[in-house]
């Protein structure tokens, strides 16, 4: 085939000829982007799309997730009438088995969620799977779901088709062109470096598949994913296998089977995998086959046996094993790189790319056209990517979990076991040697729980009551009744210095930031009124100040800073140079006291004062602030001094009855008193009217803000979506996130946060109600509600107001009238 003329400008230059690359270059040329260059190094859909199992799914983790998976579906169903192109879709429709009770349990919590989806999810008997999957023993099924809008396609013609869209409408795909290099300029990419010349581009999509992470290295950007090897076997032709055969999922089996052409491929994600590509991929590869491993594969092959007893007399045809990409979270990644302006991301599809492709890319196309995403798609967003998880070590750990992980059980708390250890706090000895079981978050070691002396602090999985709630249960008690002590090293920590600094804050920033030395709690808002970020700044000095934000936040957050900043404001990330204690609690005024001569009294010291002061003879900065609800302080301190803080607090605070308490008691703690938590109750789609944060929105304040004129007309038009808190009556039912809320016998929400709350003695949780009308608090209280927990659904009350301390007198230290 004649090598086609490389242009040398594009409007757009996409990476990558797999299905996703296919489907942001159709989408894009949708939207009357009919300038647009796809390259691809070797032949469409080869790497990895070549030797997909084309299964399309539509139940994802949240909501929007699933809104994409469900468009990939309609999609393909009419993508073959749009194009003339062939895709071998079809909806047979797809049963995943439970044969444990925990496993159902599971199974019914998805299919509720689902529903609210909008998918049709059907909790059926093991008889009624085998009806469906004639083949299949169900002698230890407890139960299954089914799914019958589920479906397969052939992954190179569905790439085809797409391709073949975009060509109709403009676009140009060119293979056998690898790009060597990344153009940029001024902070923004400018085109791309091939082997056969360079083209102009406004804009570069990466869609490279196992190639992104070093695709993304010539720009400067971090990718952070991993090739791991990914096996599956093919059948002799047999009778029992039916081109109508569903999809049969056994995640405890760690298999999956459908039906190829007459056969019974069954494939495997297997809990200990094997990463793949260490000292990178041979320039030569295209459509390869790694070694067989009938060693690796044989457990799974066993259970297969046990699932399947036909395949014992079924020949096997093919064994194959090929690479396939994984992130460190599996979740792939969408959108324009922090790093590098004008340069897009899409990659790391966790072996789910033909179901994700076509809402990916629609997103995509969308979000590159218009400049932000079309809905809250934070889970997937390259901004949530840390330096660190693009080393390859780390990769190459946590990749060996990172596959099993898709059919292991989603335990509520579940923590990772590998790629651990890469950022401690100062404290962490002191931690661990206090029995503190360690969670991790953006790499960070985190006490999650406390164990008791002669208990060894170890996870015991469950649905219900996991081995650590009594523990925690405690943790909570001392902080509201006594006093607790937080390790919150691993808050983001920004310093802002320059004469530019305080306008670019004020302007990003929907609350006033200007007072000195008080801790400001603010949203950072897009144009739309869209919560960007949830966080505090402090002003230290004229022309200093700190912005402090959760551990997971700190790449975006900088990001959304970055992208605002002007001349005359530097940004320095100080996130190791200090450390953060909490005291939290009634009797956090008297410990704090025994160690300073400052006066911590309400009068010199009133809520959100943040000064800097000397604790146990050390310098630090004292915030009278709380996530937890109680009076309460933050100490920043150097890390250098941070054990000797820890140590006079502890020898202080032993006849107060002072009590180490973890992020599990946290997070319980907060959700009794209605704190939001950014990424779970608000995001990007929400507004602080709708998140009951209008309080901390200074509408008066000189420049304005960011995202205020949305905000004034949306209070104008009044607020028909709002963030409520609920609680469950029964004390004993157990609520996560994601249970469906109803609303007088109508399903009308999911909760996007929850947790046991030991204080008030039974589950809460926030979630969004809509109105046709504008919503307030009789409006709330006049529904009748419930919430739905594994298909069951359990009364609730509801409320706008803080279920715990609703005035707010404990945190202020104010005695109730």
């Amino acid at each position: 085939m004649a090598a086609k003329e490389l242009p040398r400008h594009a409007r757009c230059v996409v990476i990558g000829g797999g299905v996703v690359g296919a489907s942001v270059a159709y989408h894009l040329a949708k939207l009357g982007w009919t300038d647009i260059v796809l390259l691809e190094r070797r032949q469409l859909t080869c790497g990895t799309t070549w030797h997909a199992a084309g299964l399309v799914g539509q139940l994802r983790a949240t909501q929007n997730l699933t809104k994409l998976a469900r468009y990939s579906i309609d999609l393909y169903g009419a993508l073959e009438a749009e194009t003339g192109q062939a895709t071998g879709f079809k909806q047979n429709g797809a049963i995943t088995v439970a044969p444990s009770a925990e496993r159902f349990d599971e199974l019914k919590r998805s299919a509720a969620m689902g529903r609210h989806f909008e998918v049709d999810v059907q909790v059926i008997s093991p008889r009624e799977a085998r009806e469906l999957w004639p083949m299949l023993e169900i002698a230890d099924l407890v139960g299954a779901i089914w799914m019958p809008r589920d479906g397969q396609i052939n992954p190179v013609d569905v790439t085809q088709a797409l391709a073949k869209g975009a060509r109709q409408r403009g676009a140009r795909v060119i293979e056998g062109c690898k790009v060597t290099g990344i153009l940029a300029r001024d902070g923004r990419a400018c085109g791309v470096r091939t082997e056969r010349g360079e083209i102009a581009a406004e804009v570069v999509v990466n869609c490279g598949g196992m190639w992104a992470r070093e695709i993304a290295l010539m720009a400067g950007v971090a990718v952070p994913l991993h090739a791991a090897e990914h096996f599956y076997i093919v059948t002799e032709p047999m009778a029992e296998v039916k081109p109508t055969l569903p999809v049969l999922r056994d995640y405890d089996g760690y298999a999956y089977f459908k039906e190829d052409a007459g056969k019974l491929l069954v494939g495997a994600f297997e809990p200990q995998a094997k990463p793949w590509g260490m000292d990178g991929i041979a320039e030569d590869f295209e459509f390869g086959e790694l070694p067989e491993d009938w060693d690796h594969f044989q457990p799974v092959m066993e259970k297969a046996l046990a699932r399947v007893p036909r395949l014992a007399t079924a020949g096997i045809q093919k064994f194959f094993n090929g690479p396939e990409s994984f992130t460190p979270d599996n979740r792939y990644y969408l959108g324009e790189a922090p790093e590098l302006r004008g340069f897009w991301v899409a990659a790391g599809f966790n072996s789910i790319g033909i179901q994700s492709a076509g809402g990916a890319g629609m997103v995509m196309a969308q979000w590159i056209a218009d400049g932000h995403p079309p809905m809250d798609l934070a889970d997937v967003d390259i901004r949530r990517v840390h330096p660190f998880q693009n080393e390859a070590g780390y990769l190459k750990a946590r990749v060996s979990e990172a596959l099993g992980l898709l059919y292991a059980m989603h335990w509520p708390y579940r923590q990772y076991e590998t790629a651990r250890g890469i950022r401690t706090s100062p404290l962490h000895e002191r931690l661990v040697a206090a029995n503190a079981c360690m969670g991790e978050t953006a790499g960070w070691e985190r006490p999650n729980w406390y164990a008791p002396a002669g208990v060894t602090p170890h996870y015991r999985y469950s649905w219900g009551r996991q081995n650590w709630f009594e523990y925690r249960a405690a943790e909570c008690k001392a902080a509201r009744e006594r006093v607790a002590l937080f390790d919150q090293s691993s808050f983001a920590k920004f310093m802002l210095r320059g004469p530019g600094a305080e306008a670019l804050l004020q302007r990003v920033s929907a609350n006033d930031v200007s007072p000195r030395e008080r801790a400001v709690y603010t949203q950072w808002l897009n144009e739309r009124g869209g919560i960007e970020a949830d966080l505090t700044v402090t002003r230290w000095a004229d022309d200093a100040f700190m912005v402090i934000t959760g551990a997971a936040n700190g790449p975006r957050d900088r990001a959304w800073l970055e992208r605002h900043r002007a001349a005359g404001c530097e940004i320095e990330d100080v996130t190791a140079r200090y450390a953060v204690l909490g005291v939290m609690g009634p009797r956090s005024r008297t410990l704090l006291g025994r160690l300073t001569g400052t006066d911590l009294s309400n009068a010199a010291y009133p809520f959100g004062a943040s000064r800097e002061i000397t604790l146990a003879g050390v310098p630090l900065r004292a915030t009278r602030i709380s996530y937890v609800g109680e009076l309460g302080w933050e100490l920043l301190v150097e890390s250098s001094r941070a054990v000797a803080v820890f140590d006079a607090l502890l020898e202080k605070g032993s006849d107060l009855s002072l009590a180490l308490a973890g992020m599990h008691a946290m997070d319980s703690l907060r959700l009794e008193k209605g704190y939001r938590h950014w990424g779970h109750d608000i995001a990007d789609e929400d507004t602080p009217l709708e998140a009951g944060l209008g309080f901390a929105c200074a509408f008066d304040k000189p420049g304005g803000f960011i995202g205020r004129e949305a905000l004034v007309a949306q209070k104008a038009a009044g607020v028909k979506k709002r963030l409520v808190q609920f609680a469950l009556r029964d004390p004993a039912a157990l609520v996560y996130h994601n249970e469906p809320i109803w609303r007088d016998g109508v399903r009308v929400g999911y909760l996007s946060s929850a947790s046991y709350g030991h204080t008030l003695g039974c589950s809460v949780g926030m979630g969004y109600l809509k109105g046709e009308a504008p919503i307030d608090a009789a409006w709330v209280n006049a529904g009748r509600y419930q919430i739905e927990v594994g298909g069951e659904r359990l009364p609730a009350r509801a409320s706008l107001a803080p279920l715990y301390d609703p005035k707010s007198l404990r945190t202020r230290d104010i005695a109730p009238a």
